[in-house]
């Protein structure tokens, strides 16, 4: 029988990114996500491309997301869906930003 695991936020390892912002991320065998905070020295998440499929959602704040030509402010309860290798950068803005992210297949360079 699988195993059930839960998971505070505070108790996923936090991995610096950018200036000042973390992420924890949280994976099963083929899903995850990644809870990304935005620092107090960070606004950007500069433009960038992966072989993975990404759904975004706002948690707190806002953002401005320019993908694949397009650009959308995104606030809190609203998202996007990123094909893979599609160009994307993201603006916080408001201070404290969070945004989820959800990949497939599972981003091994945020796992370790």
């Amino acid at each position: 029988m699988k195993e059930v695991k839960f998971f505070k936020k505070n108790d996923l390892k936090a991995k610096q990114v950018l200036k000042s912002s973390q992420l924890r991320a949280v994976a099963n065998e083929h899903v995850m996500i990644t809870l990304f905070d935005f620092g107090p020295d960070d606004q950007v998440m500069p433009n960038h491309h992966h072989p993975h499929e990404q759904i975004t959602y706002i948690l707190k704040g806002s953002v401005k997301m320019i993908a694949g030509g397009k650009s959308q402010v995104l606030k809190v309860g609203e998202g996007a869906v990123i094909p893979a290798d599609v160009e994307h950068e993201v603006t916080a803005l408001e201070k404290d930003s969070q945004v989820l992210d959800v990949f497939y297949p599972l981003r091994e360079d945020y796992l370790s």
